[in-house]
């Protein structure tokens, strides 16, 4: 058995990176890197972010073994205030992801802030939890973002909760570009 093959036979596990702490995307982002320093193929969905927002978008066009695909409007959802259409953009985000997943085309696959859609009830958990569990064998998943379902929690073979603890956002510093974005 090759390297490679031995790899991509341990994949597989659900892994969730949560909690109100900055690094849940970066997190996912520098397990990306080392799957694809091993070789690995990577697909990544973006809810509720435009494609413009972050560094990794750039990255995403560098980087022949990384898809990345952003679905979201260019304004930042609020909570209080979430319409119908926004539903409608998380559930076609959830559509792509499992294409993207059923394809078996990538060995990890990242939903960024799925966990924030499902925990706003854009997405219902029964459908993400549906979809992982007729997935393809030996992609390993990770579910990123706040608000985390206790279903999601439960049914992963990975949790990891960011914290936070300090923030330079409590002193006025807003986002900055290559950093938080």
């Amino acid at each position: 058995m090759t390297l490679d093959a031995k790899i991509k036979k341990e994949l597989g596990l659900v892994q969730v990176y949560t909690g109100n702490g900055k690094g849940k995307t970066t997190a996912s982002l520098g397990l990306a890197l080392r799957a694809m320093g091993t070789g690995l193929s990577v697909g990544m969905i973006q809810f509720m972010k435009h494609e413009l927002e972050g560094g990794e978008y750039e990255m995403s066009k560098v980087l022949d073994n990384f898809t990345l695909i952003s679905r979201g409007p260019k304004y930042l959802l609020d909570p209080n205030n979430l319409t119908e259409e926004d539903g409608k953009v998380a559930y076609e985000a959830l559509e792509t992801a499992k294409e993207m997943i059923y394809s078996e085309k990538y060995d990890l696959f990242i939903m960024d802030e799925i966990n924030t859609a499902t925990g706003w009830k854009l997405i219902d958990v029964k459908d993400v939890i549906e979809m992982l569990k007729n997935r393809p064998k030996n992609i390993e998943i990770v579910l990123t973002g706040r608000y985390a379902p206790d279903e999601i929690i439960e049914y992963a073979d990975l949790v990891t909760e960011m914290r936070k603890i300090k923030h330079p956002f409590d002193k006025g510093v807003d986002a900055r570009k290559g950093i938080e974005g």
